[in-house]
């Protein structure tokens, strides 16, 4: 049986759908209000970790704004995003299943890296800012960048991965910063 939803609200999700297939960071902004709380409550029943589900939350936003053309006008955003929230903790722990984590147990508790507050609104927005520049540059330094700041790869490693000489890797990798600090210069700004 369909539940009815009021009209406004049908009409809201249908704006919020359009403005984020337009690519407007204020439509995922609001989406993230509206529905912040259902996604990490989905991923946190999951995982069973406030930090994993922080961390998934975060991914799921990305991927409506990267997925918005799927989204249908006039359907509620809670459950795509509430399956979308379910498929990335699913992926969470599948990765973990084949990469063992170590005890705690072994863990120094007064290690300040061990203690974390949740993300406040402009920390997101600073992450989505940063993930969009990358996915926007060109796909060559794109992956040299995420092997190298994401995987953690040495420009040597990513030579050897890549098949490429090192001073391709050096190139393309001054290419990519280059250009990402252009694109992210407004975040070294002081508020106004």
């Amino acid at each position: 049986m369909e539940q009815f939803r009021p009209v406004h609200v049908v009409q809201e999700d249908a704006d919020l759908a359009l403005a984020l297939r337009e690519g407007d960071e204020a439509a995922v902004r609001a989406l993230y209000e509206r529905f912040g709380g259902l996604v990490f409550t989905v991923a946190n029943r999951m995982l069973k970790d406030r930090h994993r589900a922080e961390e998934v939350t975060q991914h799921v936003f990305l991927q409506a704004w990267r997925n918005a053309e799927q989204f249908e006008p006039g359907r509620d955003f809670a459950p795509w995003l509430a399956t979308i929230a379910r498929r990335a903790a699913i992926d969470v722990l599948r990765r973990e299943q084949r990469r063992p984590a170590g005890s705690l147990e072994v863990a120094d508790l007064a290690d300040s890296a061990l203690v974390t507050l949740p993300p406040s609104a402009e920390q997101i927005e600073t992450v989505w800012s940063v993930r969009a520049a990358i996915e926007g540059l060109e796909p060559d330094e794109r992956e040299i960048v995420k092997m190298q700041h994401i995987d953690g790869h040495t420009h040597a490693e990513i030579a050897e991965r890549l098949d490429i000489a090192v001073g391709t890797v050096k190139s393309r990798s001054h290419r990519a910063h280059r250009r990402l600090a252009n694109r992210l210069s407004h975040l070294g700004e002081p508020n106004s």
